[in-house]
């Protein structure tokens, strides 16, 4: 991407359901077409297929969109944690390959920090938002300590893999899994290895056995039956020390007789959907609360940015009246000769200097105070046009997102 004319700076954040393009062009107009080239030329998708599935963000919009990307305020789940870690891989990424210069690694430092303050300052992290996360929260709750629990998994699809991860997280050290096929079941502990968990797996037919074993249960499985029921438990159940066992499934797994038994706890989806519901509608209430932090933050960035944007005028200003004021003191020197002491000649230093700054101070923080971007613009022009000052490349870069 960089390889075209108009792009200066680059960064790529690409999700499970996302993939923006970050960039500080040199022309807006023309850096967007570059932009817009290079992907179709990259997917090898034609231009008019690829268009209507792109979204444009300029300037203020851009900044916004990445703060709250950060936040976890644009994510399918309102405050899911890991697209901070995503961001701050897709801006290591753009420094290890030269993408990222002032402006992006500026604007990425930004929105990290930011990110990592909304959740600090409103908890919108906090709280179970899907089945598999609610059921193991609801047994920290229930059973406060999982280290010492034995826990077993009947099933080895997607939400069973969710409920192994939720279940590390939480500090779980024994996890069996039992599972028809065996093979599928050690399949999908592979991508826990790192874990440092001593799992183990156990065939469907030795479920009630494994059963008398465990502490807690949970049921994950596409079967259509019941799996666990009033039957499988009775035998044993009151020489048990105490069983928690939470279906996931739908249909049930779990007959919901079995909360009668002595020495039973059992959970199935209609409690947890509360759980859930519950804590959505508690992020979304953070989500309010995380806008000021938002605002707050991209101001902050603005005032830098316009700062930056004026450095280049204000240096050149500066150095010209510089050069204006050493000429006319070495005349005035000249003229004056032998007669005028060191100390008058550091005191005449000091006042012209102290007149250039004087004169230039107003001028200068309203240049940087200007927040409408065209006409802080106009008015570097009218400076650079005025005092015969040569225009710096940069001074028209803006920064757009796909």
């Amino acid at each position: 991407m960089r390889n075209f004319p108009n792009v200066d700076e680059a960064a790529i954040l690409s999700t499970c359901n996302r993939m923006e393009l970050y960039v500080v062009l040199r022309e807006a107009e023309g850096g967007i077409r570059e932009v817009m080239q290079f992907l179709a030329e990259f997917s090898q998708v034609p231009l008019q297929s690829l268009r209507r599935y792109l979204f444009i963000l300029l300037r203020q919009d851009a900044v916004m969109h990445l703060m709250r990307v950060a936040a976890g305020l644009d994510s399918l789940v309102l405050g899911e944690g890991q697209i901070l870690n995503q961001v701050k891989h897709a801006h290591r990424l753009a420094q290890q390959h030269n993408g990222a210069g002032r402006v992006l690694n500026e604007l990425f430092k930004r929105a990290l920090s930011t990110g990592k303050r909304v959740r600090t300052e409103t908890e919108i992290g906090t709280g179970a938002v899907s089945i598999s996360s609610a059921a193991v929260e609801l047994a920290v709750m229930k059973l406060e300590n999982l280290a010492h629990r034995r826990i077993a998994i009947v099933g080895a699809g997607k939400m069973a893999r969710l409920l192994v991860k939720h279940l590390i997280a939480k500090g779980a050290t024994q996890i069996e899994v039992i599972n028809r096929s065996t093979d599928k079941a050690w399949q999908m502990l592979g991508e826990f290895a790192e874990a440092g968990v001593p799992f183990a797996v156990q065939p469907f037919e030795n479920l009630v056995a494994r059963l008398q074993e465990s502490d807690l249960v949970f049921t994950s499985t596409a079967a259509t039956d019941i799996l666990i029921g009033v039957p499988q438990l009775t035998p044993w159940i009151e020489s048990h020390s105490g069983l928690m066992v939470v279906d996931i499934s739908v249909p049930r797994n779990v007959a919901a007789e079995i909360a009668a038994l002595p020495k039973v706890k059992s959970f199935n989806v209609d409690d947890l959907q509360a759980v859930v519901a519950g804590n959505q509608e508690t992020r979304r209430q953070m989500a309010l609360k995380a806008e000021p932090i938002l605002d707050g933050c991209c101001e902050e960035f603005e005032g830098w940015w316009r700062s930056l944007e004026t450095v280049p005028t204000i240096s050149k200003l500066r150095q010209k009246m510089e050069d204006i004021r050493e000429q006319e003191m070495e005349k005035a020197m000249s003229r004056l000769g032998n007669e005028f002491s060191e100390k008058h000649q550091e005191i005449v230093e000091n006042l012209t200097r102290g007149i250039i700054n004087k004169i230039l101070h107003d001028p200068m923080v309203q240049l940087r105070a200007q927040q409408d971007i065209e006409a802080r613009r106009r008015a570097m022009q009218a400076l650079q046009m005025l005092f015969d000052l040569e225009p710096h490349l940069s001074e028209n870069q803006g920064y757009s997102s796909f």
